[in-house]
């Protein structure tokens, strides 16, 4: 069998660069699905992608399918040919759709009987002949939201396609892609190297792509160089930049020569907070910014500019002179927002409805300002300074700051309760109540920032479940599902000692009859409790474990943690599935019980050695357990449990459980009973697998 090289890229107007990735991503597993449904072998596969294009490049192609037989099994003998041996209309039928007579085919022998078989010789196709298909199908189940048509066009594809090169090895691949004929024409830089060229060669398409079309295809290479580059600059100004990887991909996707510049700005902007500075130059202008040792941002930034031009320095002149505007109006919104208190700016919030249904924003801030105080008397924070952080918590939604920078809100809350001389743990309340804001993300710690953090999430999700909103499938425009894992993470990382069923009280409580659904707190608290699950899957816990714990329904989350983490050591035990599997036997004994279960065992009625030795290791451990269960020491408790397993192996062994005797009977549920109430202190561990 031959083998070649293919390469196929898509010429295009410039692609949105924050898909650029996903785009690239999906070609090529999309086109590997393809092959591997065509049953063509092939020894690696790569994707290339820059602003203008995308492409893939299959190693080791097969040039063609390999033959094979098919087996078409027909109709049984029995029902293929009639008493006097000849073929029914049957079999005759189904030797015709295979192109041969009845004759000709052959007989499969198995233990089930005897059929006609035809073992049908299929030729290879040629892989060339393939390669347009299989990238079209390819490209028509690219993640694209919004396609778009050009000029006369019906095709559609998320930017104009201008051309379309398709070689394997070096023979062009015939066939259109997106209504483009495939040519081998490759499109160079917009701006240096040659304006097209031809490829001679798949083999080819990096190198020539560099030295002719000036661009740099291979998108980890371009990556990999400004990341380096952006780093040496970074050094030079005796600082670091703030490289985050989603800004770097962007950068990556915006150009295809990238040539990494340093700029600078004047030092009076410094005296604006440099979050407001930081967002405007990555999130307006996709720069880089710049940090001393200390942390404090330095009058420069990084850029990459997708030209190599003989001065520079215009090009930096020109950057300087963007970015400039940008930073002056932060300045202005700064000065000008320092001239008002956030106290001051409580009145406008009422002129801000949150929602229809639950009022403004200055009802919401005095919502969770009660609640923030509630939180704190439970977890020994300072109930003050938690109630006016909550207080102050929307205030900055009103400074011309965050109203041009949105993505600046709680932190200039920060900065300017500071300003106004509000206490350190008020000013920090305002920037980590939005905290955890993404997944990985860390969970406030201070006390009063933790008290703000829940009653901000716990106002909207009781409220936004109140009137009847709940998530449906994957909608979730409130955000309750993030809300709902930050309040999780807040009480387990923290350890705090709190309800979820007294927070849903108190915050159902304090929106009174802005409430219509009367199942409201029941529902978040499901809600909630489902949301362990799926927090804990991430986490790599067993579904097992999580829902041996789910079944005691715990709704103290710190509780609730302590259980998950027990469980799972307890899983890992020698013992474990065997006292998982007698637990569930008990649980099935017990089940079958119609009435109370008996509770009280008789030692009198202990007859058998087996369960009188049960009996005794319970009441021996007894004193040792209830101090562990009452200070939720829960994996020492299973760990001192686990030594049960040889009792209750020989118990069940030995002893029958539904005696005749009736009181025999009944004792020996009672000491079934006794044994699954220890282990329930913890979870149910006959889910356990």
């Amino acid at each position: 069998m031959n083998f070649e090289n293919l390469l196929i890229e898509i010429g295009t107007e410039e692609l949105p660069p924050k898909s650029l990735r996903k785009l690239a991503e999906s070609f090529l597993a999309n086109f590997i699905e393809e092959l591997n449904k065509a049953d063509l072998p092939f020894g690696s596969a790569l994707w290339f992608a820059s602003p203008r294009r995308l492409a893939i490049n299959v190693l080791q192609l097969a040039q063609a399918q390999a033959d094979k037989v098919v087996e078409k099994r027909g109709p049984a003998i029995a029902s293929a040919f009639d008493a006097n041996g000849h073929p029914t209309k049957a079999a005759q039928g189904w030797a015709r759709g295979n192109g041969i007579s009845v004759e000709q085919a052959e007989r499969l022998v198995t233990d089930k009987g005897e059929w006609l078989v035809y073992n049908a010789k299929i030729q290879g196709v040629d892989t060339k002949s393939l390669i347009a298909g299989m990238a079209q199908r390819a490209l028509d189940k690219l993640p694209i939201p919004k396609p778009m048509r050009w000029g006369s066009n019906k095709t559609q594809f998320i930017r104009p396609v201008h051309t379309v090169t398709m070689l394997l090895g070096r023979e062009l691949v015939p066939g259109e892609l997106l209504g483009i004929t495939s040519a081998r024409t490759i499109r160079g830089h917009r701006f240096m190297g040659q304006a097209s060229f031809e490829l001679d060669h798949a083999d080819n398409y990096l190198t020539s792509l560099q030295e002719k079309g000036k661009v740099l295809a291979d998108y980890h290479a371009r990556k990999a160089i400004i990341k380096a580059d952006a780093e040496k600059a970074a050094a030079q100004l005796g600082g670091s930049a703030d490289i985050q990887d989603s800004l770097l991909e962007e950068v990556t996707s915006l150009v295809e020569w990238p040539i990494v510049l340093t700029a600078s700005f004047e030092d009076k902007f410094l005296a604006v907070p440099s979050e407001a500075l930081v967002y405007t130059m990555k999130g307006d202008q996709k720069y880089f910014p710049v940090f001393d040792a200390a942390n404090k941002l330095l009058p420069n930034f990084i850029f990459v500019t997708n030209i190599e031009s003989k001065d520079p320095a215009q090009i930096i002149s020109g950057n300087e002179k963007v970015v400039r505007p940008r930073l002056a109006d932060a300045e202005f919104f700064f000065n000008t927002d320092k001239k008002h208190s956030l106290e001051s700016r409580l009145p406008s919030l009422d002129t801000v409805v949150f929602q229809k249904q639950l009022g403004t924003l200055k009802a919401r801030v005095e919502r969770i300002s009660a609640l923030a105080g509630f939180i704190a008397t439970s977890i020994g924070a300072d109930a003050v300074d938690a109630a006016r952080a909550g207080l102050l918590s929307k205030t900055d939604l009103m400074t011309n700051m965050v109203m041009e920078f949105t993505d600046t809100q709680g932190t200039m809350g920060m900065h300017y309760a500071r300003l106004d001389g509000e206490s350190e743990a008020v000013a920090l309340a305002q920037e980590e109540q939005y905290k955890p804001k993404f997944s990985g993300d860390t969970v406030p710690t201070a006390g009063v920032s933790c008290t703000v953090a829940l009653a901000e999430k716990l106002d909207t999700l009781v409220g936004i479940f109140g009137i009847g909103q709940a998530p449906k499938g994957a909608a979730d425009p409130f955000a309750l599902r993030r809300a709902a894992i930050g309040i999780l993470r807040i009480i387990v990382e923290n350890k705090l000692p709190l309800d979820l069923v007294d927070l849903i009280a108190k915050a159902q409580e304090l929106h009174g009859s802005n409430l219509s659904n009367a199942n409201a707190a029941d529902e978040v608290l499901e809600f909630l409790m489902a949301r362990f699950r799926a927090w804990y899957q991430d986490k790599g816990i067993s579904v097992d474990v999580i829902l041996a714990v789910l079944a005691r329904r715990p709704t103290r989350p710190a509780d609730f943690d302590s259980r998950i983490n027990a469980v799972a050591h307890f899983r890992s035990l020698d013992a474990a599935i065997a006292l998982a599997a007698a637990n569930k036997r008990v649980s099935n004994i017990l089940a079958k019980v119609e009435g109370a279960l008996p509770d009280t065992i008789q030692p009198g009625l202990l007859t058998e050695s087996a369960e009188q030795a049960l009996a005794a290791k319970l009441d021996e451990l007894a004193p040792q357990l209830a101090p562990l269960f009452a200070n939720a020491d829960y994996q020492q408790a299973l760990t001192l449990l686990s030594g049960l397993r040889e009792s209750v192996d020989l118990f069940f062994e030995d002893v029958m459980v539904m005696a005749d005797d009736q009181d025999l009977k009944n004792n020996r549920l009672a000491l079934l009973n006794s044994l699954r109430e220890q282990f329930l202190h913890v979870a149910d561990i006959s889910v356990l697998q």
